[in-house]
């Protein structure tokens, strides 16, 4: 999110604008907790995992008397727009303040990639490297010791992270929520089958919406002999120094929020679609919908034994 936040504020201060940034989000914005930001508040950010700005859940927001605390907040400081990072949630408390007189543009930063009217959020790039490392070590350990390794990557709902993951690292199996499976027939016979080509170890790649790891591990050990390890990767995957794609995509994004802002539009959502940054009415985003490529998931079992 910083290097959006970094567009943002520059984009704004080259054209003229007073800019203020939000503390922890709705919250903030309902607290009053923002603070005039200029050029020099967002130097050496581009490079920093996380947010500049911090970030909370805010439950209040959800309600009439939240949201007209936060429309007070921006009537005391005169804000005339406000550009929003984050998911399906903060798209909401978008579309409400646009709908009551304070325009705003979304932009999509969320790891999961599951924003429909969007081919690629901020954050997901540097998720998925943080993955695909984090599994080459694992590998290291399941390959010296003949081991077999179920991994959970983040995705409660959506499996794109756990399945180009799972491609990337060359995993013999992976399962997401959108697709049922079959322990043994999507797993246990799948490991049988390389077992006759000589490979003894493996890596099993699951999102945390199909849940279970540490039972899967024990069915694989008990139905295959092969020792296995449930590892669960955990929050490390949000952090690290954004990958360049993921800093150059904010960068555009943040960019163009600004630009829509200057016209006076607002209930706006920044994306990305076959490359190039587009926008669209929230309510239309909102209504999109978003699936797994199956055509994809065939390629990740044919090239996994």
């Amino acid at each position: 999110m910083n290097p959006a936040v970094r567009a943002v504020v520059r984009t704004a201060r080259d054209k003229g604008m007073e800019v203020y940034g939000v503390n922890h989000g709705y919250r903030g914005l309902m607290e009053g907790d923002l603070h005039s930001m200029d050029l020099r508040d967002v130097s050496d950010i581009i490079q920093r995992g996380g947010t500049k700005l911090f970030s909370a859940r805010a439950p209040e927001f959800k309600t009439e008397e939240g949201m007209q605390k936060a429309i007070d907040v921006c009537r005391k400081y005169g804000i005339e727009g406000i550009v929003v990072i984050g998911g399906d949630g903060s798209f909401r408390g978008a579309r409400d303040l646009s709908l009551r007189g304070v325009p705003c543009v979304a932009i999509p930063g969320t790891i999961d990639n599951d924003i429909a009217c969007c081919d690629y959020t901020i954050g997901y790039d540097t998720c998925m490297n943080t993955i695909v490392e984090m599994v080459d070590r694992i590998r290291d350990t399941t390959e010296s010791h003949d081991r077999c390794s179920v991994v959970e990557v983040m995705g409660r709902s959506a499996g794109y992270l756990a399945l180009y993951s799972g491609i990337a690292v060359g995993a013999t199996s992976i399962l997401i929520p959108e697709i049922p499976y079959d322990l043994d027939k999507d797993v246990i016979q799948v490991m049988e089958e390389t077992m006759k080509t000589g490979k003894q170890h493996f890596v099993i790649v699951v999102a945390e919406g199909v849940g279970g790891v540490e039972d899967m591990a024990r069915k694989i050990e008990e139905k295959t002999g092969v020792e296995s390890r449930a590892v669960i990767l955990g929050h490390v995957q949000r952090g690290g120094s954004p990958t360049a794609r993921d800093r150059i995509v904010a960068s555009l994004m943040g960019n163009r929020a600004v630009k829509l802002l200057m016209e006076g539009i607002g209930n706006r959502v920044v994306a990305m679609q076959k490359e190039q940054i587009v926008d669209f009415d929230i309510f239309e985003a909102l209504q999109m919908k978003k699936s797994i490529d199956m055509e994809i998931f065939k390629v990740s079992a044919e090239i996994s034994i």
